[in-house]
Formats: structure tokens, sequence, C-alpha cells
């Protein structure tokens, strides 16, 4: 007698690379509850400002080897504005690597890896079926859609992804939005950006920046500018997994991120896909690119299929 297999999840659930600036003891203690998630993937290592550096690679490389022997895979992931030597170096100690997946952020990791299997991070901007073939000819085995694509061009994008080629979309967290070479934290802090006393560490995600009427608009990020608002495609997942994008990112907070997991792990096993009970750090919910509406906008559920 056949004894039953077992159902293969809707979708996977993927933990984004940390954003934020924390103290070593903290980053510690995070991934080690991360763990002990239901998390299938986890997103390690510095992608925004090289000067940060309570862990080292060689830590990044212990937390990596600890979630691996707690059954998740693991990806490191190269910085996204590459300007510097160091960030050159750190770019290529990653790229250099063969124990763990890669995820190239900018184009530069890309022919770093020279032709190894990588993953496309959400900064490579990638928006048409033949930039994900271009991107697989060059080893890419996977690929995160821009925070801005809305619903119809995600399903079109996932619709003509080579075979064996796996999408990501972020679902969960603030939006990372845009790079400069300029340091936003050092800035208000009325600092040099190679004197900027690391003032990161003071805001675990990131330093909200209001509108003069007085409306959250960004967040500050050292050089990364984030959304104010919480994007929450949680209760998209079901038809994002059905269209063909098989990896659902949460963006790791300070405060939400777990809660954010096991809601996502709940609609995988059955219970209905709805918007996340929490939002981090009082964020305001938004899911307007979803519907080709501006990002900052929430479009409840009614309104979208309007």
């Amino acid at each position: 007698m056949a004894m039953p297999t077992q159902q293969s999840p809707l979708f996977r659930i993927s933990l984004g690379p940390l954003l934020y600036y924390w103290p070593r003891a903290t980053v510690l203690q995070f991934y080690a509850s991360v763990a002990d998630s239901p998390v299938d993937r986890v997103h390690l290592g510095e992608a925004v400002c090289t000067r940060r550096h309570e862990l080292r690679h060689a830590d990044w490389l212990e937390i990596a080897q600890m979630l691996r022997e707690a059954g998740k895979q693991v990806v490191l992931s190269t910085p996204v504005l590459v300007e510097s030597d160091s960030d050159i170096a750190v770019m290529r100690r990653v790229c250099g690597q063969d124990d763990y997946l890669v995820e190239a952020n900018d184009l530069g990791a890309v022919r770093c890896m020279g032709g190894r299997p990588f993953v496309g991070g959400p900064h490579l901007n990638v928006y048409q079926g033949d930039t994900l073939a271009w991107l697989a000819s060059l080893g890419a085995v996977g690929c995160t859609v821009p925070v801005e694509m809305d619903g119809r061009t995600m399903a079109a994008l996932a619709a003509a992804r080579p075979a064996g080629l796996d999408l990501e979309a972020l679902v969960w967290g603030r939006m990372p939005l845009a790079f400069s070479a300029r340091c936003f934290t050092a800035r208000h802090h009325r600092l040099r950006k190679d004197a900027c006393e690391f003032r990161c560490l003071d805001y675990p995600d990131g330093l909200v920046a209001d509108t003069g009427e007085g409306q959250a608009f960004f967040t500050l990020n050292g050089i990364q500018t984030q959304s104010a608002t919480c994007l929450d495609l949680c209760a998209e997942v079901s038809r994002m997994a059905e269209a063909g994008v098989g990896l659902m990112r949460v963006s790791a907070h300070s405060t939400g991120t777990f809660e954010a997991i096991a809601h996502l792990d709940g609609i995988r096993h059955g219970m209905p896909a709805a918007p996340s009970p929490v939002m981090p750090a009082d964020a305001a919910p938004s899911n307007g690119y979803w519907t080709g509406k501006p990002g900052i906008r929430w479009i409840e559920s009614e309104e979208a299929t309007a």
C-alpha cells in the first residue's frame, strides 16, 4: 500500500538581509530566533554600508553555519552601492566563497561571480523576461523583483521566466527605494559620512522623515532611503504563488518580523490570506504599487479588485 506523500507548501518564506545597524549581541540573538522560525531561506551580510562593523565577514559565516545546521538555506548578500575600495573588497570576499549561494545586488557582483550560480537582488531592476533570460545565461538561478512592480507585471514576468529560475518578492517590510553616496543619517546629525559616529546604531528601524505637513514619508537608513510605510502584500501571496512567485520575502525589523513570518506560515498551511496583523515600529501599511497606484497608499482588497 502506497504511503501518502506530504503536500509541498504553496510557497517558501525568505528573510531578507538585515538592512539596519544593530549591536552585535542584538544581531546574534535575532538570528538565534530565526533558526527556530519557519523561515526557509535567510539572506545574510551587509548590503547597505560597509562602514558598519559590529559583525565582520567571519561572523556572518558563523551565523550562516548555525542557520544551515538548523535546516535553513543561506544566501550571502553583496553591498548594493559599490563605490570604494572597501566596498569592492567586501563584494569580492562574498563572491569569492563557494560555501553559500550569493545574492548579487549590482552588476559588478554578477561579473565577479564569473558564471557561478547566484540569485539576483531586487536592485538589479529586472522588469522583463529577456532580462531574466540574460541573467540566467550569466548564472542566475533566482531573482527578486523590484518593490514597485505591480501584480500584473509580476505575473507576466513569472510566466516568462526561464525554466528552473525562482522568483522572489518582498511582501512585508519597509521598501528600499534608493541609495546615495551621501549618508543621510550623518547629515541629519550634521556629521560627515566618514566621521558619522555610527549614528545608525541609534535607529534600529531607521529614522523616519516627515513632510512639511507632518506626514511620515521616507525612512533614512544611512545611505539608503526607504519608505516610511510598511509594504504588506500578505493578502496577495496565494495569487502570487499561483502565478509562479515561489519565495515571499520578509524584511528584518526590530519588531513585528517573527509575527509576519508566522502569519505567512499560517497562510501557506491553509489559513485564509489576509494582511499582516502587525507592522514594524508602528509604521502604517501600504500596498499601492501592487495595483499600479502610488506605493505609499493602502488599497483595501475590495478596491483593489474593483
